[in-house]
């Protein structure tokens, strides 16, 4: 009797010590709550009233008039959990932005880990891709963090996505900086996209050039060798302009795509070259035979289908 006793001790033991792990636990991945100002929530007690007051303001207007809300948090720290988990958990509990359109924003910044995130809801992840997240926080963010210049940097980022998600919608909220102007315009002009798509052509029209005055032998080898090295050296500079951003300082998984996408052309382009070139440098044959099969290449066109990520966000160190 007395051993089934210390047995059923002993088991009630482990199961209260089993529930209690649960608990604690649980809360190590607990989130804040929402502050009655909702758009800002300093529990790290980094803003002034001046950037608190701008952030809310700004935003109930936003939200007026197109669903859209753009949350402020600061936290001492994250306990246990990671950035990318809580700023997702979040998210979701705060409810931030309409629930049909998904049109939320979530700014998050954690002082003892030095961490910054943008959660993006879905309905803007068009507008606000994980590149160009990323490309705030490090010209906007980042250098003010780093050097505990909480309002700033904050203020800065917010009037940037804030500015880009206004002019998405058409609407006038009060930004009170002009800093998400230069976004606003780059991403709007189709400048950029004609001159990704309009170098291969370039490219094709140089090749043919370049092919004839070489069958007329008015140009010799190695200055064709410059020309084109010249040549795609300047394309390189041009694409790397074009797509904005990309340092070796800031190379992180939201740029990689870029890289990519500057590979695939850069690739896209040499082809077109060769293409061009090769028209004039095939060897004439003398004599009646003809050769069967002599087929043409079909020139395909490439459609590069940028697909969209779910569930975008990014986020730095500082």
């Amino acid at each position: 009797m007395l051993i089934l006793n210390k047995k059923s001790s002993i088991k009630k033991v482990l199961t209260i010590s089993f529930i209690l792990l649960i608990l604690l636990s649980s809360n190590c991945f607990a989130v804040v709550k929402p502050t009655t100002d909702f758009y800002v929530n300093d529990y790290a007690g980094l803003l002034n009233t001046e950037t608190k007051s701008y952030i809310i303001n700004t935003n109930k207007r936003l939200n007026s008039q197109t669903g859209a809300q753009i949350v402020v948090v600061t936290i001492p720290s994250l306990g246990n959990s990671s950035l990318e988990d809580y700023a997702t958990q979040l998210f979701r509990n705060f409810g931030i932005g309409d629930k049909t359109k998904n049109n939320g924003v979530l700014l998050l910044l954690t002082l003892e880990e030095r961490q910054f995130r943008v959660e993006v809801g879905y309905g803007l992840e068009g507008i606000l891709p994980d590149g160009k997240t990323g490309r705030i926080q490090d010209e906007y963010i980042i250098p003010y963090l780093k050097q505990n210049k909480w309002d700033e940097g904050i203020k800065n980022g917010f009037s940037a996505i804030l500015e880009i998600i206004a002019n998405e919608y058409k609407v006038e909220v009060g930004a009170e900086t002009a800093i998400a102007t230069e976004y606003t315009e780059a991403n709007n002009s189709d400048s950029s996209t004609l001159i990704m798509f309009g170098m291969p052509f370039i490219s094709i029209i140089l090749g043919v050039v370049l092919g004839l005055l070489k069958k007329k032998k008015i140009i010799k080898k190695k200055p064709l060798i410059i020309i084109n090295v010249i040549y795609f050296s300047i394309m390189t500079i041009v694409y790397i302009t074009v797509s904005k951003g990309i340092t070796v300082s800031n190379i992180e998984s939201e740029n990689l795509g870029q890289f990519f996408i500057i590979g695939f052309f850069e690739i896209f382009n040499l082809m077109c070259f060769i293409s061009g070139l090769s028209m004039f440098s095939g060897r004439g044959r003398h004599g009646g035979g003809h050769r069967r099969g002599g087929g043409s290449s079909g020139g395909g066109r490439s459609f590069g289908g940028g697909g969209s990520s779910g569930g975008g966000g990014s986020s730095r160190s500082f």
